[in-house]
């Protein structure tokens, strides 16, 4: 195996001190050798004024007495949390401190080198880096990895209860866009992105934000190229409750555990069905005005009565302007047109996965027995609701072995 080619890790690191020996054993364990780990302890300065912010500036000491005293492992250690170290602006919080290991990764590595995004609180097989080396190696013209992912159980039911919820509503919303064909059926997860190091700097690195800096970063990189979604390891992200960011798996787990799901439904299929009725025309458009099932968002998010003609003059010809269509509608438009039709739902969440799986996976919905089964997500046992987990985690697996095995 060649190990020529450097693996180098980008951590962002607040609070995180209890899992960080164990994420260490499992970098430490890695078959692949030639790596380098680059973290960001992190903290807003003026917390170190703040009694109720005293035990999380504590913990990031001892992170980093800590990561400092690894003196086996290749490591470079950013302190952004001692006293006058830490962030002073608005400018603050994991979007940040992951822009700030990875700027530093893309100024130590050689454009082949490949970055490797985790979190503190994430578990990987000893197998996991060579895996994302043999994946991007074997396909030069892709430009990043979106990892699958795999929340393990935590033996305490109202969490267990409360990811399950959650990855059904992501792995849902993932298969519904691979079935419409849409190029952006990823799932964006910070401790689940690898990519060449050449990639990252030919879109301008990652872009900060308090929240979901991961998914405006897949979206940017779908936009310059091919995103692979399978890969024969997983890594294992943490379920437990987090506000330290607005959206994502811990606000969703501390919302969800008091019944309120509302920011993560399960959208109609059929609304799914009017992206694609949507996007197909897009070959259409090119040549004259039709109408679309967005055109009302559109008006509404745009604020143009016709965003097609723009296009038109700017892209010359039909595959750059369909290109451009897709540039237009893209992760975030469809995800805000799903939420602006769904404001009004008239089935439940679990009304619409049952309609879905009967209408789509009939076969395997029913060897669950969820035809025989009421589904309710506040009562339905753990051990059904991974079941469901598991059996969309195959269909995505699936799509995602798929997508990649082709060329273009």
């Amino acid at each position: 195996m060649i190990q020529s080619l450097k693996i180098y890790v980008a951590l962002p690191v607040l609070d995180e001190y209890e899992n960080l020996q164990r994420f260490i054993s499992c970098y430490q364990n890695q078959t692949w050798s030639n790596k380098k780990l680059v973290v960001c302890v992190n903290q807003p300065d003026q917390w170190g004024e703040k009694e109720t912010k005293k035990r999380i500036c504590e913990n990031n000491q001892e992170s980093i007495k800590y990561l400092n005293g690894l003196h086996d492992i290749d490591i470079e250690v950013i302190d952004r949390s001692s006293k006058g170290q830490g962030w002073t602006t608005k400018k603050y919080g994991v979007g940040w401190a992951r822009k700030v290991v990875m700027d530093r990764v893309s100024e130590l590595a050689g454009p082949n080198d490949i970055l490797i995004s985790l979190d503190a609180d994430t578990t990987f097989n000893p197998g996991y880096f060579e895996s994302v080396f043999q994946t991007l190696n074997s396909n030069p013209d892709a430009v990043a990895l979106a990892v699958p992912y795999h929340h393990k159980h935590t033996e305490d039911e109202e969490k267990d209860r409360a990811i399950l919820h959650y990855e059904i509503y992501m792995r849902y919303y993932a298969i519904n866009l691979w079935r419409i064909s849409n190029p952006y059926a990823f799932t964006a997860v910070g401790s689940a992105i690898a990519l060449p190091v050449r990639a990252y700097r030919a879109i301008g690195g990652i872009t900060p934000h308090n929240s979901g800096e991961d998914f405006y970063f897949m979206q940017k990189l779908r936009k310059y190229g091919k995103i692979l979604t399978y890969n024969p390891e997983k890594v294992y992200p943490a379920a437990r409750y987090s506000d330290r960011v607005g959206f994502g798996t811990g606000p969703a787990m501390i919302k969800g555990s008091k019944g309120d799901w509302r920011s993560y439904p399960i959208y109609p299929y059929q609304l799914f069905d009017e992206i694609k009725a949507t996007t197909d025309l897009f070959p259409n458009l090119f040549k004259q005005d039709i109408s679309t099932p967005m055109d009302a968002f559109n008006q509404k998010k745009f604020g143009e009565n016709n965003i097609w003609q723009a296009l038109r003059t700017n892209f010359k010809t039909e595959e750059k302007f369909i290109k451009a269509c897709y540039h237009k509608i893209d992760a975030l438009r469809i995800l805000q047109y799903l939420k602006w039709r769904n404001q009004d739902p008239v089935k439940t969440d679990e009304e619409n996965l049952s309609t879905f799986m009967k209408q789509y996976y009939p076969k395997k919905w029913q060897a669950l027995g969820m035809d025989n089964v009421p589904l309710d997500f506040e009562k339905s046992k753990i051990l059904t609701l991974d079941l469901i987990r598991n059996l969309l985690a195959e269909i995505e697996a699936q799509y995602q072995q798929a997508h990649d095995s082709k060329k273009t």
